[in-house]
């Protein structure tokens, strides 16, 4: 994941050296994403992670800006960064509770608290569990990212496999999307929709099957429409497991709409691996957007970032 830092410019990110795990590798671009440094000190135990790290800016109550990164499966841990990632603290459990890709999504709600999420199938929510039943979790954070309270359960299904929550808020604030992924491949990508700041949430319903995939990343571009970033996995689709951009309007998230375009941003050479975050808006209007992928044939994957111009996403 990645995350820019008030100056506009600067570029943080995060990533394991393994799939979904191994040590955790940390760049540093000056130049909104053009250019990258070698991999920069991290604290020891950062090499101890056992998932992919997830990466947030957070404004606390006591007016401490605070960057966070999360490690999953059990239990979570997070470090954190309160110089603008200069210096950063070991990773430390958030509590006694573990969880997959978390926090895929974080948001500040209007009471000033943090709602982060992930999921779990029933293997890291508690030390030696077992495969059971995928859920959704929230867990609120009411001191800037310093500490979680226990999780609560968003959403489970007896016949989807629903997990990866990527977060949207309505453009007028009063409501927020979660886009899930539907890991059983039975379904559509799924979509549950809360007016009460995350306190309930509505049935699943299907996405079109032009937003069906893998890891839903969305930002906001200038002219109000959504651009959302994610793995193509589609049934029958001649892009599946590739990575694409989709743009629409929030209300094709509402009427499972087919939105106005899809671009395939880079073909991947693998039936599936690729395509994480980072998404990230410019004051430019112009998206960075960085994963990984089999980006060439027969060679192991690697991590690219591409930039979307704001006049071709205005055009399109």
């Amino acid at each position: 994941t990645t995350v820019l830092l008030d100056d506009g410019r600067t570029i943080l990110a995060v990533y394991p050296k393994g799939h979904g795990r191994g040590a955790i590798v940390y760049k540093r671009s000056a130049d909104r994403g053009q250019t990258w440094s070698p991999r920069l000190p991290t604290p020891d135990n950062w090499s101890t992670s056992q998932e992919v790290p997830t990466l947030y800016k957070l404004d606390g109550p006591d007016d401490v800006q605070r960057l966070v990164m999360f490690s999953g499966l059990y239990p979570i841990r997070s470090a954190v960064s309160e110089d603008d990632g200069e210096t950063w603290s070991p990773l430390q459990p958030i509590g006694d509770f573990g969880g997959i890709v978390a926090m895929a999504s974080v948001e500040r709600l209007r009471d000033g608290r943090h709602m982060a999420l992930f999921h779990d199938d029933g293997r890291f929510f508690e030390d030696q569990g077992e495969e059971t039943v995928f859920t959704v979790y929230k867990t609120i954070s009411d001191d800037g990212g310093l500490s979680w309270q226990a999780p609560e359960v968003i959403v489970q299904s007896d016949s989807l496999d629903l997990c990866e929550p990527g977060l949207v808020r309505s453009p007028d604030g009063s409501e927020i999307a979660l886009l899930l992924r539907e890991n059983s491949r039975t379904a559509n990508s799924q979509v549950i929709f809360s007016r009460d700041e995350g306190e309930t949430w509505t049935a699943p319903l299907p996405l079109a099957t032009e937003l069906t995939g893998d890891r839903h990343t969305a930002v906001y571009l200038e002219d109000g429409r959504l651009l959302v970033s994610f793995r193509d996995m589609a049934a029958e689709s001649p892009t599946k497991g590739d990575w694409l951009v989709w743009v629409g309007d929030y209300a094709d998230l509402e009427r499972g709409g087919r939105g106005d375009l899809r671009i395939r941003v880079m073909d991947n050479k693998d039936s599936w691996d690729s395509t994480y975050p980072g998404v990230l808006l410019l004051p430019t209007g112009d998206v960075v957007t960085t994963t990984y992928g089999h980006w060439t044939a027969g060679e192991e994957p690697y991590i690219v970032s591409v930039r979307l111009g704001a006049e071709e996403l205005a055009t399109w």
